[in-house]
């Protein structure tokens, strides 16, 4: 028999960027909040303790902060005949595992989101007419606005001590920033981080291919910092060790450097680790929550009744929660019914890689997480997509994160993968060799989606989740045009060669190779339950009391990375639960 605790106003499930924001949110307001974590307990002190952190094999290699694929992975097949088999080693994504989820071991690329991207659909056949969206593409609006939104941006910007230059401040063109981006209010918190040789040389060169590059947005500060819930953040010393570490500069923003340590100290929150939630528990009308079950350290079933229930896991694990808890009904992809699971997207990233002149010294040693130059000219629709036949754009940018020596050793295309000629290589290449990286979009399908795998379960006997995904013409192209633009740019680098990376039509999505871990989709976003799971506020159409929080809601995935409007999000769905909800508790839209 299950322990029952005593209830809770609120439980949380998942303890990363969007967990720790809740917290902090509902707290604020006077709930009593319990937030569970399937995960160990992790902080700075002790989880990125200088010079042990910096051990590029534990946790580059072995993946110390990443979950545990023996206990619990995903399945993942190409098309909705084929047989999906475990991901059962991290290459394509990198779970994280353990308090601050993905927000302890991130690289800290703090982008907010190109305005038409929120309303993608509606942009679309108002520009280029409502047959530009091919059939069998899922396309649609997320059903919140920029300027709704842009607060929510503003403050999270403000939380995570991010460092950048404004390019649209209150609608006025700014010099040095992004002009391309939508208006914001204030500008960055922390001044934009200084630059690697390598992101001047690419800065210059875009420049000279007629093209806006600016500053890309860090949630790496520049300087010191104290952020609103008077957390104090140190400047960044670009060591090079922030993609699948922490930060001991209590520099990168994590939930542990500027959340935790006001939430741990509140009465009215409690934190539990190594908590495996198994189901959300529903009343007989299945049409309100009444709490979690989970398994605890010792391997106990323990439910957790509470009035209100955040999701807030990783965007795999939320859909897959939502599968096992009976909420929404799960997508069919051969009806196109159902919802959950529906409008799964991955990005399609490709690159131009340089090989300078001999002499030239880039220092690659000298890195940040999220530091560099970027450029949007090609990214969300603010280019001309009409008679290039796409869907879709792509963020571009030098991002120099570090020089280590066991992942971070290219070599030029050719080289030998071992022996003499590849430590000539590693030596001629090592400064001298940089990439322009294109982290394209990839846009909803009718044939990709989240489901729960029939035969494969975890070590609790719970079915897994089955992702069914590949790459489609649209992307090709995108990506395609992007390699050639810039070829433009490698170019007016004046470089002893260059070589373009991007996938050929013909080849299939390959979990063995790492991109990101921007996984979007399965629970989105949208002003109907007939196309979407939850509202604009993150709540459940079918069950009022739940709420949704991450990628999971996106509709369509974009060329940005995905954390800016993780945050934004979560604190506009936790604004309408304070000043809404919490007066008048039930759907905050009506279906």
């Amino acid at each position: 028999m299950a322990i029952k605790k005593n209830k809770v106003d609120c439980v949380i499930v998942g303890f990363g960027w969007t967990g720790a924001i809740l917290g902090q949110e509902l707290t604020e307001a006077g709930l009593n909040v319990v937030a569970l974590e399937r995960g160990a307990m992790r902080d700075t002190p002790t989880d990125a303790e200088y010079p042990k952190v910096i051990d590029e094999l534990t946790y580059s290699v072995r993946g110390k902060l990443y979950q545990d694929l023996a206990r619990e992975t995903v399945t993942i097949r190409h098309g909705v005949d084929d047989l999906a088999v475990p991901y059962r080693q991290h290459g394509s994504f990198l779970l994280g595992n353990g308090v601050g989820g993905a927000g302890f071991h991130w690289n800290g690329m703090h982008y907010r989101v190109l305005p038409e991207e929120l309303q993608l659909r509606t942009r679309y056949e108002e520009r280029y007419g409502k047959k530009f969206i091919p059939e069998g593409m899922n396309v649609q609006d997320f059903g919140v606005t920029y300027d709704e939104l842009e607060p929510h941006f503003d403050f999270a910007e403000k939380v995570f001590g991010t460092s950048g230059t404004a390019g649209n401040l209150n609608g006025t063109i700014q010099p040095g920033g992004n002009p391309l981006e939508g208006k914001r209010t204030s500008e960055f918190p922390t001044p934009a981080l200084q630059n690697s040789y390598g992101a001047q040389l690419f800065g210059k060169a875009a420049k000279e291919a007629g093209l806006h590059p600016y500053p890309a947005p860090a949630a790496n500060t520049s300087a010191p910092y104290t952020n609103p819930y008077g957390v104090r953040l140190g400047p960044c010393n670009f060591c090079g060790f922030c993609e699948g570490y922490g930060c001991y500069m209590y520099s990168k923003a994590s939930p542990q450097t500027t959340i935790l340590p006001v939430l741990l100290k509140k009465p009215n929150f409690e934190l539990r680790p190594h908590s495996y939630v198994t189901k959300v528990l529903l009343d007989s009308d299945k049409k309100k929550a009444t709490g979690v079950m989970y398994i605890d350290a010792q391997g106990r079933e323990v439910e957790q009744p509470a009035d209100l229930v955040i999701i807030a896991a990783f965007q795999m694990h939320n859909v897959r929660l939502l599968l096992l808890s009976g909420i929404g009904k799960p997508y069919d992809p051969k009806t196109g019914e159902g919802v959950v699971g529906r409008n799964y997207a991955y990005q399609m990233n490709g690159g131009v890689n340089v090989l300078l002149p001999k002499g030239t010294q880039l220092n690659p040693f000298i890195g940040t997480g999220a530091g560099g130059v970027g450029l949007d000219d090609f990214n969300g629709d603010q280019f001309d997509h009409g008679p290039l036949g796409f869907v879709g754009g792509a963020s571009i940018r030098h991002i120099r994160t570090g020089g280590r020596p066991i992942k971070t050793t290219p070599t030029v295309p050719g080289t030998p993968s071992w022996g003499s000629k590849w430590k000539e290589g590693v030596t001629d290449a090592y400064q001298r060799y940089m990439t322009i990286g294109i982290a394209g979009s990839v846009m909803p399908y009718q044939d990709a989606y989240l489901d729960l795998d029939p035969t494969y379960r975890d070590t609790y006997g719970l079915p897994l989740l089955r992702m069914t995904f590949d790459w489609h013409d649209n992307e090709y192209d995108m990506l395609g045009y992007m390699g050639k633009r810039m070829e433009e740019v490698a170019k007016a680098m004046n470089p002893e060669k260059y070589f373009v990376g991007v996938r050929k039509k013909g080849s299939h999505y390959d979990t063995r190779l790492y991109q990101s871990t921007h996984t979007t989709g399965g629970a989105v976003m949208g002003s109907s339950p007939q196309n979407s799971v939850v509202n604009k506020y993150l709540q459940s159409w079918d069950v009022s009391n739940v709420f949704v929080m991450g990628a999971s809601a996106f509709p369509q995935n974009m060329g940005y990375n995905p954390t800016g409007l993780v945050a934004a999000l979560a604190y506009h769905s936790a604004k309408a639960i304070r000043e809404q909800y919490l007066k008048n508790a039930g759907p905050l839209v009506q279906a």
